[in-house]
């Protein structure tokens, strides 16, 4: 029995005629009188606009879906491929199973060919609705749809158990590839690796490494990176070395993350001259610096205080022509803050603003914090105001402070707007000693907070 809306006024469609896959076509000019009068029927084209793709774009419940499919139905549309597979993908991302499960079956009933692109994306909505054993099912059903299962495939289902640690299903279905007809490549091996060295098994994803060469599989830069990083962040920078020359031997042209990973563990252990010096050869060996790398030695500079020399090598960047972008001029909004040097840290934010960077909402917080931090509440609001108009949202641990540093300024008309904010935005305090802070403080104005504050609370 078909799912329906009972009372789904559907005007839209009552309005129209009977829609099909392929319509007449009237001649766009007079016919020559001496010329016979024909009647062409033309295909749909693709770019051409589809009355129930439309629709159904505007629908938002699973079971409004279902009613416009059937009923476009029994208008007289026959649903084709986009049709079957738009509506599957919009089950599929409500979590409606069952009713991807109904037009599953109306699809193989029709023997409507699909394509191997919609069983791919079933697979992800299946691992993110954890339910990876339906993955694994409608892996293999892919080929009962008349519909040839490829690599790709494979890889995706691969990904979603390494993400869900079903590392040994994962490796088993690698190992099996070649039984489906499918040869495991590159993206196959680099998805175990890198669910094993998430689970700092080491020498299980250099095994898997020996076993792709061994395989004549050629390793990519993906899964140098991989191996790099592991071993930088676990402090053994000459492995991780040792990696990157194999890679020159083997042609594998490395990339600016190969060179930052090694840069940051360089900085990691105290060794600031040589990731800087490893930034220069990096051009020595076909690879420009880029934004990560100069990021990497601004890090290390702010959290040793050396915020002077990370804007030089701002500037540095800019004479090579380099955009800074907002995750570099974090950096040093980050660390001036910190250092308690917020009004530095604003004309920065100025600076990125004349320059087309959009501050996000780290910026906005750091500043934020970084006033609060030296007793400037007034413009921490300021901040807060800007912040607010760009729609993104502080964190309740940043207002609380600016209420705090407001009520104890005396300042309670401005303490009183920011409880506002948070109750229209249905921040709680998140901690009754906070609450009671803020309601011994509000006492001081006779309770012209309480209600402001009372809103908060209770959220």
């Amino acid at each position: 029995m078909h799912r329906r809306l009972s009372s789904s006024p559907l005007t839209t469609i009552a309005s129209r005629q009977h829609y099909h896959t392929s319509q007449s076509v009237k001649p766009t000019k007079k016919p020559n009188s001496h010329e016979p009068t024909t009647t062409h029927k033309v295909t749909r084209k693709p770019w051409e606009e589809v009355p129930f793709l439309t629709d159904l774009k505007q629908t938002e419940e699973t079971e409004e879906a279902l009613s416009l499919f059937h009923h476009y139905q029994q208008m007289g549309f026959r649903h084709d491929y986009p049709s079957y597979s738009s509506l599957i993908y919009k089950l599929a991302k409500s979590r409606d199973f069952d009713a991807v499960d109904q037009i599953l079956n109306l699809v193989r009933h029709r023997n409507v060919k699909c394509r191997e692109s919609l069983f791919m994306g079933l697979i992800q909505h299946y691992g993110k609705s954890n339910s990876v054993d339906k993955a694994v099912e409608i892996f293999h059903r892919i080929t009962s749809f008349d519909c040839v299962r490829t690599i790709q495939s494979l890889n995706t289902l691969i990904n979603v158990l390494v993400d869900h640690r079903e590392l040994e299903k994962a490796r088993s279905f690698v190992d099996g590839a070649k039984d489906m007809g499918v040869r495991p490549n590159s993206v196959s091996f680099n998805v175990l690796i890198k669910g094993l060295l998430e689970k700092c098994d080491w020498e299980g994803a250099r095994k898997v490494f020996d076993e792709m060469l061994e395989g004549e599989v050629q390793p990519t830069v993906v899964t140098y990176n991989s191996l790099i990083g592991f071993l930088c962040r676990n402090n053994d920078v000459g492995k991780a070395k040792s990696l990157l020359e194999d890679m020159m031997v083997k042609r594998i042209r490395p990339n600016h993350v190969t060179f930052g990973l090694l840069m940051k563990g360089l900085c990691s252990k105290g060794e600031y001259n040589e990731a800087r010096k490893l930034m220069f050869d990096m051009e020595y060996r076909g690879c420009k610096p880029g934004l990560v790398n100069y990021g990497v030695l601004m890090s290390d500079l702010g959290k040793r205080g050396k915020i002077d020399e990370a804007k030089v090598l701002l500037g540095e960047m800019k004479k090579r022509r380099i955009k800074p972008d907002v995750v570099i001029y974090n950096i040093l909004v980050n660390h001036l803050c910190s250092e308690g040097r917020a009004p530095e840290a604003y004309r920065t934010l100025m600076e990125m603003q004349m320059k087309g960077c959009k501050p996000n909402a780290a910026t906005y917080r750091m500043m934020v914090d970084g006033f609060c931090r030296i007793g400037d509440f007034d413009s921490a609001l300021s901040i807060l105001n800007a912040m607010l108009a760009s729609r993104h949202s502080p964190t309740p641990a940043t207002l609380v402070c600016l209420v705090d540093g407001l009520i104890k300024g005396g300042n309670l008309d401005h303490a009183c707007f920011v409880l506002e904010v948070m109750a229209k935005k249905n921040v709680s305090f998140g901690s009754g000693a906070w609450g009671k802070l803020l309601s011994d403080l509000c006492m001081k104005d006779g309770g012209a907070c309480c209600e402001a504050l009372s809103e908060v609370i209770s959220i």
